[in-house]
């Protein structure tokens, strides 16, 4: 980077973003992607991830006011994100600072859809926020071929991995995306990537096996990594209001996890019998309720949260003064997430997990519903394929009574149809009154043996929670989990 663009990056932080120096890594970053080279980024939750593309977005368009109408505009960054949640915010947040972003996701109506489509042809926008399933539309490769590209920013890159905790089908094709609109400069950003992902995100993104790999290491010395061990739920509410105690005088907020509904339901009784205010957050809650839960705790207005782990995405809450887990996560990778939301500001912060070894099996079925064999999804494809009809008319049940043996509570049927969604082989999971077959079934989900790799990986990840859980040394057990060996 020339001194002239390093004086600019500069101008640009303290213009729009209110800060006189950068933090940790980021300067370095932005100076390699100007350089014209690819990076791989992996920073701790809350360490400034998005400015290490946000900059580098406006010093590529040299401008920080929308550009005028012309064919191609000010040169384009693409930031591909799989939480359609988080655009809104993050658009909102850099609109706020003068910054010409935009998203274009399925929430938008079909006028705004193509209102937008127009607008980043005629270059109105130098940021623009999609997920991967948006390069599926014709229409959009089409929009972007009117316009240079000169980064792509690819956000919680774990998930082009089938190594990560969360794969997203759509993130492997990003390579030849990436091909397609001309290998521009890549910078894949995360903040849990075991060296197992680490080396997947090169080789899928097609970057060159010497590309560089910043990793800012995954320490968080200001917050207090707890285990207890509880033997009921009575222990579990003892340990919980210890946890309320210590920090009741405190503020900021504080947030327990929970993994199953009815528990979170149990618990939240128990905290209204003691007259602890709270609200409660999780998947069976509809969308509004959800948004207003949500912006009562990021207000303030609430202190204390209970939720599944459908809160959190979004969340970027500076005084969050503790969390905790009151049942075991499913892995190191969500548990290090969901910690990473405390302490943001920097202050001391507590992270406290309850173990109760009953937990494990809860998770373990979890670990069988989200892993079909390969019998199971030919099976459910045979019904798909064989009985859309009856599908459309009598809904998720009906397939349930027939691949489950009438069992209720199993939900391998909801892991079919989510990852057929994914796949793009149906439209909507949820919604089977309008059932279309866009396609065959996926090579990788009629393989016995992908199938069967995937159901290892998994009971990995949890086993790996466990050893954390009974490690004397906490904060090492992390560092070589995630292949960050630093002191």
């Amino acid at each position: 980077m020339t001194s002239n663009s390093s004086e600019l990056a500069y101008r640009l932080l303290g213009e729009h973003f209110g800060h006189s120096s950068f933090r940790g890594s980021q300067q370095e970053i932005i100076t390699t992607l100007l350089n014209g080279e690819s990076c791989v980024v992996i920073m701790p939750t809350g360490s400034g991830k998005s400015l290490c593309y946000q900059i580098p977005a406006l010093a590529l368009a040299g401008t920080e006011q929308p550009a005028a109408p012309s064919e191609t505009g000010a040169p384009l960054t693409v930031v591909i994100s799989p939480l359609i949640a988080l655009m809104k915010d993050q658009v909102d947040s850099l609109q706020r600072r003068k910054i010409a972003a935009t998203f274009i996701n399925s929430s938008l109506s079909k006028n705004e859809r193509e209102k937008r489509y127009a607008d980043v042809s005629s270059g109105k926008y130098v940021l623009l926020y999609v997920t991967p399933e948006r390069f599926r539309k014709p229409e959009f490769l089409a929009v972007l071929g009117k316009r240079t590209i000169r980064l792509l920013a690819v956000d919680e890159a774990h998930c082009i991995s089938e190594w990560g905790h969360d794969f997203r089908p759509d993130y492997t094709k990003l390579g030849e995306i990436r091909r397609l609109v001309g290998n521009p400069v890549t910078v894949a950003l995360t903040a849990t990537a075991t060296p197992d992902v680490q080396r997947d995100i090169l080789s899928q993104l097609n970057l060159a096996p010497k590309t560089r790999i910043f990793h800012e290491g995954i320490d968080r010395l200001n917050l207090e990594l707890r285990v207890e061990e509880v033997w009921d739920a009575d222990e579990k509410q003892e340990a919980i209001a210890d946890v309320l105690e210590r920090w009741e005088d405190e503020p900021g907020s504080g947030i327990i996890y929970f993994t199953l509904i009815r528990t979170l339901t149990e618990f939240s009784e128990r905290l209204q019998a003691a007259e602890i205010p709270h609200v409660c957050y999780h998947g069976d809650l509809d969308r509004r309720e959800r948004r207003a839960i949500q912006d009562e705790f990021m207000s303030g207005t609430v202190r204390l949260v209970l939720a599944t782990n459908a809160f959190g995405m979004g969340v970027d809450k500076e005084d969050i003064r503790f969390v905790v887990h009151a049942e075991v996560p499913g892995s190191m990778e969500s548990y290090y997430q969901e910690i990473g939301r405390a302490g943001r500001d920097g202050k001391p912060a507590e992270c406290t997990l309850l173990y109760d070894q009953r937990d494990l099996n809860t998770q373990m079925e979890f670990i069988r519903w989200s892993n079909p064999d390969a019998e199971f999804y030919e099976r459910a494809w045979h019904l798909l394929t064989h009985s859309t009809e009856q599908i459309r008319a009598f809904g998720i049940d009906w397939l349930r009574e027939r691949l489950c043996d009438r069992q209720r509570h199993d939900r391998r049927i909801e892991t079919v149809l989510s990852l057929l969604q994914r796949y793009g082989v149906i439209d909507d999971e949820i919604d089977l009154s309008q059932l279309e077959l866009n396609g065959e079934l996926p090579e990788e989900l009629r393989s016995e043996s992908s199938r069967a790799a995937k159901l290892l990986r998994d009971q990995k990840r949890l086993y790996a929670l466990v050893q954390y859980i009974q490690s004397e040394e906490r904060r090492n057990f992390i560092r070589e989990y995630f292949g960050c060996l630093e002191a």
